[in-house]
């Protein structure tokens, strides 16, 4: 068993409910769109395929978005997230590559858990396989116990962020790893394309397994305080300005050997101009780009992601202000369709995270 390595980073019922990022992927053309190893098999099970950062993805099934996401939240749900890359990188100086490249301490991670032709041509010893693999996210309380019943490892022993590889319903040389983008419990298991149908047609034949999209993962996220990239960070935002300075290693930060450091570690020390902080507030439904003004008018920043929650049934977001009108309990405006309506800054997440830690 294995600490995970740095995860390389990672709607309403209708489509204008998904934030921008999102939407915009939505429109892009049909005919150039990859497809996971589960496409046939979304198709058969009613997924309703949207373009999504350049895939074919399930938006939603059968069940209505609003479903999916509490289905997620009491029970736990399949997703399919081949979209994402999964690499392998090997080499006597593949650490080295990592912190070339992340503000986290890799070198403290056991083992398991085009930068690469530059330290490669320095002289270093690195290289970089792209997997073949599917994805899948099984997520919410009853995960665990789900893959439980077709796994001999005991998953008690995973705690959330480790991994391990195991036989998973009689399909081998999966990597399973306890984590998620939900903020529930939950795994990601890594599967040779080729045994991607059988093992997700395993899981579902336990009735606690319902299939979920793209529409309740951004819901399931934005609700659980995490980042949408594009929308809410992106190469322009620091840690310390993305509530994220948690991913900042201790021996990094004393170091200074970090891409962006001597912006970042004076940031840490003082005040910062500007945060993402969380808000909630009544009325229409809060969006990506809509202004956040001070309870005098002044505009302060815009929203970068927002959504009913179908959990707290009110409306939260998160967006960016200036330093000073970032502490929690704050009392701000939103302005929606030409019209403001109050908003107040709020913790995150906005609903308690169930991740799976050791006592």
């Amino acid at each position: 068993m294995q600490r995970a390595g740095s995860m390389m980073s990672r709607l309403g019922s209708c489509l204008q409910a998904l934030p921008s990022a999102l939407r915009r992927s939505l429109s892009s053309a049909q005919d150039v769109l990859r497809r996971t190893p589960l496409y046939d098999f979304h198709l058969a099970h009613g997924g309703k395929m949207v373009a999504f950062a350049g895939w074919n993805l399930p938006v939603q099934y059968r069940d209505s978005h609003v479903d999916s996401h509490l289905h997620t939240r009491r029970h736990c749900s399949l997703f399919d997230v081949s979209h994402m890359l999964q690499t392998k990188i090997f080499g006597h100086d593949r650490v080295k590559l990592m912190e070339s490249l992340v503000v986290g301490d890799i070198a403290e991670l056991k083992p398991n858990q085009d930068k690469v032709r530059e330290l490669q041509n320095m002289g270093s010893d690195v290289g970089l396989e792209v997997m073949d693999n599917a994805l899948l996210a099984l997520q919410g309380p009853t995960a665990a116990q789900v893959l439980q019943a077709g796994v001999a490892d005991d998953l008690r022993k995973l705690p959330f962020m480790t991994s391990a590889v195991m036989e998973v319903f009689g399909v081998s040389g999966c990597r399973v790893t306890r984590c998620g983008y939900t903020g529930e419990d939950g795994v990601e298991i890594s599967v040779l394309a080729a045994e991607a149908v059988r093992l997700a047609t395993a899981l579902l034949e336990n009735p606690e397994v319902k299939l979920a999209g793209l529409a309740a993962r951004d819901s399931l996220r934005l609700e659980a305080g995490l980042c949408l990239y594009g929308n809410d960070i992106d190469e322009h935002t620091t840690p310390v300005e993305g509530s994220l300075s948690w991913t900042l290693g201790k021996r990094r930060r004393a170091a200074m050997d970090f891409p962006g450091a001597s912006v970042i570690v004076p940031q840490l020390k003082g005040k910062v101009q500007r945060r993402r902080v969380g808000l909630t507030c009544e009325g229409a439904p809060v969006r990506a780009h809509n202004p956040i003004l001070s309870t005098e008018g002044t505009v302060l920043g815009a929203v970068t992601s927002g959504c009913p929650s179908p959990c707290l049934k009110k409306n939260v977001a998160m967006g960016y202000v200036p330093y000073e009108y970032s502490q929690p309990g704050t009392l701000l405006l939103v302005e929606v369709r030409r019209k403001q309506q109050m908003a107040m800054v709020s913790k995150m997440p906005f609903v308690p995270t169930n991740y799976y830690t050791l006592k």
